[in-house]
């Protein structure tokens, strides 16, 4: 079961863990020593950071696949090492991602640096509701550039949040991809803890063999490697590139949005659990595919009342910042979270980027 590090970030003690969880993580996604002291020196500058200029955060550190798959191959891992806040916000980015740029006594090398040691690195900062940071460090020698095509014009990405610091999240997400299709897919493991876990991680391993299959197919299949654990709510969404057709399926509670142009769609899932109740009848629903569309699956963990903001149609942000700042502007003391959360994202690649 792969291990997801919270990392409450209130005073300096706090800043040691996070980094030390980077090294951990390195370990897991296979990086050399080089890299894994990339990784942990960027976990060690964005906690800092949260300390120095916004009275402290949240440190998020999890093994993922890249945010643009390559086509039939084995990806790398990267350790994703997110920082979430709701500080004051940076009112001038760009500034703060230079070196040496400070708004206090401290040297001002946090972002700029890490922004330059990583692989990925994306932030989104509003003045007043604060700032989300995503960084993923990986091997140079793995994943690579995917190959020319349509499915290259798609990413993905994600934040897993494990109820009450919990070393596993119940909640799982993967993607993959199987020519001009790409799949993703959100499971949460009925309940929490470890044996939700291993409920989730068996549907990602079904799913590293599915990537030929439509949703609906992909479910079936998924239902059957899932027999023998306690059941999971799963959402599958395959986007055919060549077609520009977004295929979506589920089964149990996991929530699905399309924006297309500043407008929400709402895909809806059937009752059930894939494992032990799955419905004998699977529908897909069908939507067309284009580059102002984005798709957010998340878990129940997410409050039932929230509500998508502009933030979260932006297509040019990171898959992973918008999960990221949709996990923040969703929590509430008022409404406190009582699972595991994850939010899933799909969107196109910049086409700067392509």
């Amino acid at each position: 079961m792969p291990r997801v590090w919270d990392v409450p970030v209130h005073d300096s003690t706090r800043v040691r863990d996070a980094r030390v969880a980077a090294e951990h993580a390195a370990a897991l996604a296979g990086l050399d020593e080089q890299r894994t002291a990339t990784a942990a020196l960027v976990a060690t500058e964005l906690a800092t950071n949260l300390l120095k200029h916004a009275g402290g955060g949240q440190v998020l550190i999890d093994v993922v696949a890249p945010p643009v798959l390559a086509v039939d191959r084995d990806e790398s891992r990267l350790v994703q090492i997110a920082t979430v806040d709701h500080g004051p916000g940076i009112p001038d980015v760009s500034a703060a991602l230079r070196d040496g740029f400070t708004t206090t006594s401290s040297l001002g090398a946090g972002l700029g640096t890490c922004a330059r040691l990583a692989d990925d690195f994306d932030l989104h900062s509003v003045p007043g509701r604060g700032t989300v940071v995503i960084a993923r460090v990986g091997s140079p020698s793995g994943g690579g550039a995917a190959e020319p095509g349509p499915a290259g014009r798609v990413r993905a990405g994600a934040v897993n949040v494990p109820f009450g610091g919990d070393d596993y999240s119940g909640d799982a997400w993967a993607w993959v991809r199987s020519g001009d299709r790409v799949t993703l897919m959100l499971a949460d493991g009925l309940g929490h803890g470890p044996d939700a876990a291993r409920a989730s991680t068996a549907a990602v391993e079904a799913l590293r063999g599915s990537a030929h299959l439509a949703p609906a197919e992909a479910l079936r299949r998924l239902d059957t490697a899932l027999s023998g654990t306690r059941g999971a709510a799963v959402a599958v969404a395959q986007v055919d590139t060549r077609a520009a057709v977004l295929r979506f399926a589920g089964v149990g509670n996991i929530g699905a949005r399309l924006c297309a142009g500043g407008t929400w769609r709402h895909l809806v899932s059937r009752p059930g659990i894939v494992g032990t109740h799955r419905p004998t009848t699977l529908r897909e629903e069908e939507a067309a595919w284009a580059d102002d569309r984005v798709l957010v699956l998340h878990s129940d963990g997410l409050p039932s009342r929230w509500a998508p903001t502009p933030d979260t149609c932006r297509t040019a942000a990171d898959p992973a910042v918008t999960a990221a700042v949709t996990v923040r502007d969703a929590s509430s003391s008022a409404r406190p979270v009582r699972d595991d959360t994850a939010v899933a994202v799909l969107a196109p690649t910049p086409p700067d980027a392509r």
